[in-house]
């Protein structure tokens, strides 16, 4: 049994592994989960007695293969949840991330396993990110981020990379939903930004909302 705080550690670390392929530092992990980098090193101790990291001092973090099925579990069950809230409480999907923090550290596997079914097996949250199986697989998909695409790329919204509720809102206010149809229409050199086309209108976007948003081209 591990607790709410050792959970949240595992789940940040994880997180910020996928975005790169170097050892994580404390500095890394303090400023992801808001806390001091002496508090960051105190837990890391804790984390590594019970074979969840390897910890080099001054190298980095490293998840063990133990540390790693189990943060998979954490974001199965938090991105069930968000799944649910969404799905069957009618819940936007800019309430869902805090409530799904809460939810996730529920120590019932019957439970997750029953909602999974209940959902139909999701593969997806409703950001657009996969939820590891009851075996720890990850679905793989072949995303791209609508700001690395090119003119006259059609594509679909499929989710976004930043689940801050702000950035959520304001795609909800201009219209941006997963399963949307959009083209490419004009990029601006002087700023990045970019000009579609989505629900049979024209919408200029910034560069930060484009580097958010992942697509499946066409």
């Amino acid at each position: 049994m591990f607790s709410k705080s050792e959970e949240n550690y595992l789940k940040s670390i994880f997180s910020l592994k996928q975005k790169t392929n170097n050892a994580i530092s404390t500095n890394d992990i303090a400023k992801d989960i808001n806390i001091s980098p002496s508090s960051v090193s105190d837990m890391l101790k804790k984390l590594e007695k019970k074979d969840l990291i390897s910890y080099t001092k001054y190298k980095g973090v490293d998840l063990t293969s133990k540390g790693y099925l189990h943060a998979k579990i954490i974001l199965r069950k938090h991105r069930l949840w968000e799944t649910f809230l969404v799905k069957k409480l009618d819940f936007s999907w800019h309430e869902v991330h805090e409530i799904a923090e809460q939810l996730e550290h529920i120590k019932s596997d019957k439970l997750i396993n029953k909602i999974d079914e209940f959902l139909d097996f999701p593969k997806y949250d409703p950001h657009g990110e996969p939820i590891p199986s009851e075996e720890g697989l990850i679905p793989s998909n072949n995303y791209s981020v609508l700001a690395d695409s090119e003119i006259g790329c059609k594509a679909t919204i499929m989710g976004v990379n930043n689940d801050d509720s702000l950035f959520l809102i304001y795609l909800d206010e201009v219209g941006i939903n997963i399963g949307n149809k959009i083209e490419i229409i004009k990029k601006i050199n002087f700023d990045n930004s970019i000009e579609i086309k989505i629900n049979q209108k024209k919408l200029h976007i910034t560069d930060q909302v484009a580097k958010h948003l992942l697509i499946k081209k066409h």
